[in-house]
């Protein structure tokens, strides 16, 4: 059985442009474009890991980390944030505390994204 990731993020072009990566790379692929998607996608399909920008309409992806935080199922599930807003990148140790597994800074390229999955769920399967 492939372990799922949910990839959230609001612009399609990013969810067009790295499923194709995730899915070939043996990862069942869930998208969500807004925060409370994401939340109900993690709720629903209980990914292996999540992948969540941190700027989206509805919830951010902060929001939606510290709520997949407080849930006793969706708790274990790594996260990694996504942003394009170079500026988050200074608080990219609040966003450690706050529970997020890593933190990447868009544009990032296939490899990049897959090394961060593949490192994470290795940790997360320890």
């Amino acid at each position: 059985m492939a372990l799922k990731i949910l990839f959230a993020d609001d612009d399609p072009l990013m969810l067009q442009l790295y499923r194709p990566h995730i899915q070939s790379a043996g990862y069942e692929w869930f998208g969500a474009s807004n925060g409370r998607e994401a939340i109900a996608a993690t709720e629903r399909e209980k990914p292996n890991l999540a992948i969540i920008d941190i700027l989206m309409p509805e919830l951010d992806g902060l929001e939606v980390l510290l709520e997949l935080k407080k849930s006793p199922a969706a708790k274990i599930i790594p996260v990694i944030l996504i942003t394009a807003e170079s500026g988050y990148y200074l608080y990219r140790s609040n966003f450690a505390n706050a529970g997020a597994a890593h933190f990447l800074l868009k544009p990032f390229g296939p490899k990049q994204l897959l090394d961060a999955i593949r490192f994470h769920l290795n940790v997360a399967q320890i």
